[in-house]
């Protein structure tokens, strides 16, 4: 007879053996886990606290301070927790960060907000590329696309801008209700049902 800790689990040992039954009990498996992404989300935000990289504010401060602006400019809340998430993959996948954070966003925003995350990396290269011996007009290439503007606009208002020990920014803890909502319901997935 199963315990407890098993007696609610799926009974197959390949998914090709799996039943209606076995899907229900990992379904309500994982709805007792519903919102924890965002506690692992803001786990690892937090690590980007007291992590300069030879930049004048650390890498959390920068993801606050772009946030806030955005927030204060009346920005609406997922453009803020866009924001505030943008440059999360900067320790973890340092190569293509914002590719990482548009995946984690990618199923909660708009296809205007994602593609701004995805490319965010090469529209803010403008502003420092020509210093690294790179093309600092790369986001040229992307001239004509639909989000061309939105993203040039995040980076120019928000993010080249969100370097300054002296400003004032909002605390992390502000944040945290605005990522919960924009991060309850996916807007898609293929993990959900066509309306």
């Amino acid at each position: 007879m199963a315990d407890d800790a098993t007696a609610d689990r799926a009974r197959f040992t390949a998914m090709t053996d799996g039943t209606a039954e076995d899907w229900a009990a990992i379904g309500r498996a994982m709805q007792a886990h519903r919102g924890q992404h965002v506690d692992q989300i803001l786990a690892h935000l937090k690590m980007l606290d007291d992590d300069h990289a030879g930049f004048p504010v650390d890498r959390l401060e920068h993801s606050l301070q772009t946030a806030s602006r955005a927030h204060r400019a009346g920005r609406d809340e997922e453009y803020v927790v866009c924001a505030l998430l943008h440059d999360i993959g900067d320790l973890l996948l340092p190569a293509a960060h914002a590719e990482l954070g548009a995946a984690i966003l990618k199923p909660y925003v708009s296809e205007a907000n994602h593609w701004m995350l995805a490319n965010h990396g090469v529209f803010q290269g403008y502003y420092f590329f020509h210093h690294l011996g790179l093309d600092r007009d790369m986001r040229e290439q992307f001239r004509g696309h639909p989000h061309f503007e939105h993203t040039a606009q995040f980076c120019h208002l928000y993010d080249q801008n969100a370097f300054d020990p002296a400003y004032e920014s909002m605390p992390l803890e502000a944040f945290v209700p605005m990522m919960r909502r924009v991060m309850e319901t996916p807007k898609q997935s293929i993990y959900k049902r066509p309306a």
